[in-house]
């Protein structure tokens, strides 16, 4: 076979998210309406000033999220995905929030990757340590003993191109194709009546993670670069929207993530053994995001304790609060982290790409990046955001499940549990965000 059949990790990824994509919008024709909505703000955006990342790389920018059920999905799912350029990054334990799962992010690790496509799935796994009766977690445990959620086809697959040196375009096409059916939804449970309405009263997400026959993708995100006219064209289009947005505040310069969503669809079951209930089922819903800039440790940490502070003072208002009267505390509450790029640099808060300038006289001696920038040979750029919020994934999850749920056992987060299960170690963000730095750094004072 001939070189130019093959393709490359990048190109198999490109391909997988706009077939996901194609098929989510068949599935959920508001997700269609999103993509259109999202598409204008953009392009308006873009063109009264545009964005640091490029369009085309916005356009095309997708996440989406599964929940699995063993380890053995999960080791699968990653074998999968590497085959992509999607490697695992940052560990999240949701059950801080009271959701019995854990999770990491699958996405592209180097620059010119994240530009060709910067595709990523958050991906969660059922914690079954949580379930507190012991009957119903055995009883989950054999339910899901007994379902392989990926084609014998897919598997061979997966061997296949884990073994070869070339990625040869139809193997990767039929391995999409077969992975599809992992990631699509199908309304039969394989569970009786009965079984699910335990699990769901366990807690809705284990009922949606272990009652059906694969991990159907529950939601597809495409980034905008205006979440709030974002928000309003959704409530103006009869897309029934979450009443808030959640993540950090609008800022002039966006820190993080922002999401939000239109609620979960309600969904009708056919329940295995042909018995009937009418029930319906909530968890596959739209969601948006807007990326912000990346933060150091210590710009995490200052988030986090005004998130924390933010938090404990929601606690203590009335329960009539509406959403605008805490939007406004929220932005209270962050009025103390800095709002623009220099500070945000040399304080240390953010990360930050530099970049040679033609022109300027370059100083006779040369000792680190700022002398550089004070003397105008160097610009910078804050370094986009590529992972996930634990706070904002929860609050997402919570508004789109149905009500209900028994409260969780007690636990600490097992990122050990989840390697382990991954068989591989979780890439660190903070590292990653830093190399691409420190690179651009080294670049310049080389110069």
């Amino acid at each position: 076979m001939m070189a130019s059949d093959n393709i490359s990790p990048d190109e198999a990824r490109a391909k997988f998210a706009a077939s996901l994509s194609q098929m989510y919008r068949k599935e959920i024709p508001q997700y269609g309406t999103l993509l259109e909505l999202v598409s204008k703000i953009n392009e308006k955006v873009d063109k009264e000033a545009p964005h640091q990342d490029p369009l085309k790389r916005v356009e095309v920018e997708r996440h989406g999220a599964i929940r699995l059920g063993t380890p053995e999905e999960l080791a699968m799912m990653r074998r999968l995905f590497r085959l992509m350029g999607m490697e695992p990054v940052g560990y999240y334990d949701l059950t801080v929030a009271g959701l019995p799962v854990h999770a990491t992010g699958f996405r592209p690790l180097n620059e010119a990757s994240l530009l060709y496509n910067p595709f990523r799935v958050f991906t969660s796994l059922l914690r079954l340590d949580l379930i507190k009766d012991d009957a119903l977690r055995n009883q989950v445990k054999k339910i899901l003993s007994l379902r392989s959620i990926f084609t014998s086809r897919c598997i061979e697959l997966i061997e296949q191109l884990e073994k070869s040196p070339d990625y040869p375009q139809s193997t990767v096409d039929e391995l999409i194709q077969e992975a599809l059916n992992t990631f699509r939804w199908h309304e039969t449970s394989t569970v009786d009546i009965g079984t699910y309405k335990e699990l769901e009263a366990s807690h809705p997400l284990i009922a949606d993670v272990v009652c059906f026959r694969g991990p159907h993708i529950n939601h597809l995100t495409p980034r905008v670069l205006d979440i709030d006219a974002a928000q309003a064209a959704m409530q103006s289009h009869s897309l029934k929207a979450k009443s808030s947005i959640e993540g950090p505040p609008p800022r002039q310069n966006e820190i993080l993530l922002r999401q939000t969503s239109f609620l979960a669809l309600e969904e009708n079951i056919a329940f295995a053994g042909g018995s009937q209930g009418g029930s319906k089922h909530r968890a596959r819903f739209g969601e948006i995001e807007q990326r912000g800039m990346a933060l150091t440790p210590k710009g995490r940490q200052m988030y986090d304790e005004l998130l924390d502070r933010f938090n404990r003072t929601c606690a203590q208002l009335p329960p009539h609060a509406t959403w605008e009267w805490k939007s406004a505390l929220l932005r209270t509450c962050f009025e103390g982290f800095p709002d623009d790029l220099d500070t945000l640099r040399r304080e240390k808060l953010a990360y930050f790409r530099y970049y040679v300038i033609e022109g300027p006289r370059r100083p006779l001696v040369v000792t680190d990046i700022d002398s550089l920038v004070q003397a105008g040979c160097v610009r910078f750029t804050p370094i986009t955001y590529e992972d996930f919020l634990p706070a904002s994934a929860a609050g997402i999850f919570r508004s789109n499940l149905s009500a209900g749920g028994e409260q969780l056992q007690s636990s600490l987060a097992d990122k050990e549990g989840f390697e382990k299960a991954l068989e591989c170690s979780i890439n660190d963000e903070f590292l990653i965000y830093s190399k691409i730095e420190q690179s651009s750094i080294a670049a310049c004072l080389d110069c």
